[in-house]
Order: structure tokens, then sequence, then C-alpha cells
């Protein structure tokens, strides 16, 4: 298959790259971003050609940065459902509920698509050694696809992560260190020993792939909706690659004609113990400070200092958008009342947009027939140490009642 990947280009100072060697950040430290030559995608691609092809991320193929299909490394990422939740709907008084299921994905996170593209663009450009500093499921999807890709993975995460993170990623061959602290500070000792150990660092956003593969939940988005785009979209928010992606992706789609200029408003979610882009967003700011004591049950969101906040920060109000925190109780609660109604366990961090959800509809800042897409962003399964419940033990002479 053909190719449109052009060039890296400097989110923050505009100076551009050749794509043709690993790179992490531009020279002015900040975040690269891949471009495509999209007149000739225009010219010589139909967005029909997408539905003929198996349903993974690499359907995209001319909207993703890897030039030869032999250095796809694939575990069959990408293709999630988009569910509509008509229990909660009725509950909640919203006629158009939905939610993108990213607990489907290889390693039962969304984290699968952007170490997809991320392994699989170093494997093409010769890296040997990834490492990544990771809250928990970036790690996990960096490990295996590393192991699918014959290279070596390095891990450094707090060590108060999931215990099914630190295992999958040792399941899968990774070298594994826990640090007490957090991501901010497994980051850290990863970029002290990278250079000298020669190892590429795949962190959020200090390299230019891992939101190529994370742009195309907005992709499927466009397709699952008939490529018209939904009113509104919230996201767990972390280290932002996503929310950034789906931006990203969007623009792309108007650029070549698929899809109109209408945009969903963009609604960041973060807990109320680490909460930077909410604080920056309320304030008028245009970057976030670093959130000190960082603490939530949602690993996912206990990110203390992202490098792309600016950019998402520009999301949010381009978009029309907001960002919201909410508190450990109101994931809990809220991650239960998605079980009992829709018979779906998601993730904290995915409990945490209907949550957010709750606060906008008492805020009047919804309405009830707006198309509302909820994301989580892993499986709940990886979280059941949060998770207690008592039940009764019969004997077996006993017998059940109501």
């Amino acid at each position: 298959m053909k190719s449109y990947f052009s060039h890296l280009v400097c989110s923050k100072c505009g100076q551009e790259y050749a794509p043709d060697r690993l790179l992490n950040l531009c020279t002015c430290g900040f975040p690269l971003l891949a471009c495509y030559h999209l007149d000739r995608v225009r010219q010589e691609v139909e967005k029909t050609v997408f539905q003929t092809r198996p349903a993974t991320l690499w359907r995209y193929w001319e909207l993703l940065p890897v030039l030869h299909p032999e250095n796809c490394v694939s575990l069959g990422e990408g293709g999630t459902p988009l569910l509509e939740l008509p229990r909660l709907g009725r509950k909640l008084g919203f006629s158009h509920l939905y939610v993108k299921d990213e607990g489907n994905n290889p390693t039962a996170s969304f984290k699968a698509r952007g170490l997809a593209v991320a392994v699989s663009k170093a494997k093409e450009l010769g890296a040997k050694k990834l490492a990544i500093p990771s809250a928990g499921n970036a790690a996990g999807a960096m490990s295996a696809y590393a192991a699918r890709a014959g290279l070596e993975a390095i891990v450094v995460m707090p060590e108060d992560v999931p215990p099914i993170n630190s295992i999958e990623c040792a399941m899968a061959g990774a070298r594994v260190s826990l640090v007490k602290g957090l991501i901010t500070d497994a980051g850290r000792m990863i970029q002290q020993a990278r250079e000298r150990y020669g190892w590429f660092d795949v962190s959020t956003l200090k390299e230019p792939y891992r939101i190529e593969g994370k742009k195309t939940m907005g992709l499927e988005l466009a397709e699952d909706f008939q490529w018209e785009l939904p009113d509104l979209i919230l996201y767990p928010t972390g280290g932002g690659t996503g929310l950034i992606g789906m931006w990203k992706a969007f623009d792309e789609l108007e650029h070549l004609g698929w899809i109109s200029s209408h945009r969903p408003r963009m609604v960041s979610v973060q807990a109320t113990g680490c909460a930077p882009i909410v604080k920056a967003f309320t304030e008028g700011a245009d970057s976030a400070p670093y959130w000190e004591g960082a603490q939530t049950i949602a690993a996912g969101m206990r990110v203390p200092k992202a490098i792309g906040d600016f950019l998402m920060l520009k999301v949010l109000r381009e978009s029309g958008g907001t960002a919201i925190a909410v508190s450990d109780e109101a994931m809990l609660e809220a991650q239960r009342l998605w079980g009992k109604e829709e018979g779906l366990f998601v993730a904290p961090e995915g409990a945490a947009t209907l949550a957010a959800l709750l606060q906008l509809k008492e805020r009047g800042e919804v309405q009830p027939e707006e198309r509302i897409v909820l994301f989580n962003t892993a499986s709940g399964l990886k979280y059941t140490h949060l998770l207690h419940f008592d039940f009764p033990v019969l004997g077996l002479d006993q017998q059940l009642t109501e």
C-alpha cells in the first residue's frame, strides 16, 4: 500500500523535520507531530475503502506514518465497539448516549493503539531497545508490542500501580523497575539513563507516533457515525494523547472533505486529586502547573504534569468544551451504576466520564437530545483490587431465598 506520510513539525515553534530518523522532541523541547500529503490522499483515496479492510486501526493506512506494511506490529488493535447505552440514557434523560469501549483492545486498554504505531515506527527506524515510564496500561501495551516486534522493553512504574500492570509487563519479557514516586519520577529516571544505554524513549508525546495511533479513535468515531461527528465527547485525561489525537484526526478528515466543519465539544475529565488541566482551564492559563501531591485511584489520570498540556487546553477552547474534576468516590459510584444498568465493567477512568456527565447535566451544559460519547479507556478487570463485596457463604444443606 502507498504511504502518504510527509514530515514532522514542531507543535510549538513550527520547525520541520524529515521523517527518516528516530526523534523524540523538537530542539525547542516540545512535541513533534506527523504530517501527511492530504491533498494527494483526497485525490487518490475514497473513504469507502476502509470498509473493505480488516477492522483494525491499520485500515486507515493512508493516514498513518509507517512506510512499509511489513513493519506493522499488530495484535488486532482498534475496531472497538461504539455501544449505545439505552438504559443509562433513559435513567439520566439522554436520548443518544454512547460509549466507545476501548477495553476491547489487546492488552485491554486504549494504550494498545498508540503503542502499536509507536513500536511499529520505532522498529522501522531501527530502534532495538524501548523504554517507557508509565502509570500502568501504557507499559503493558509497550511490553506486548515490543515482544511481538522482537525488541527489548524497559519499564519504570510507580510502585503502587495496579498489580496486573507490572505482571503483564513481566509476562511479556520486559525489564520492570518500580519507583517510590509518580510517573513524572519514573520519566526522570528514564531520561537520565536512556542515552547511556541506547534506549529509545516512547513516553507520552516525547515521540511523534503514539498520537497517530490514538487519533484512530477519532477516525473510527467519524466512521461509526457515518462521517458526522457527535456533539459531545467526554474523555478521561492524563497525558492527553487521545484528546489531542482525536482533534488532529478531525482536522485531517475535514481537510480531506470527508466531514463537515462541525466539531464536538471536547471535555477533559480528571480526578479531584490530580487535576492540572482543570485548574489551568478554569484560570484561563495556556499551560498547567505541576500538581503537588497527586493522588487518585484512577492510575491513568495520576499525571501531575503533561508535556502536551498546552495542546490539550487549545483543543478544549477551540471546541467550546470544558474540563471537569470528579472524586474517586464518584468514579466508584458511576462504575457500579454502569455495571448495573448496562452490564459493562469499566475502568475508574471510564467511570469518571459518566460522573462528569452528571455534573454537566446539573450545570445545564448538556441537552437531552445531543449525541454524547463517553470513553471507557480500559477494562475494569484491571482494577479489581479497588473493589470489595461481601457475599453470603451457604452450607450445602441451606436453601436459596429471594
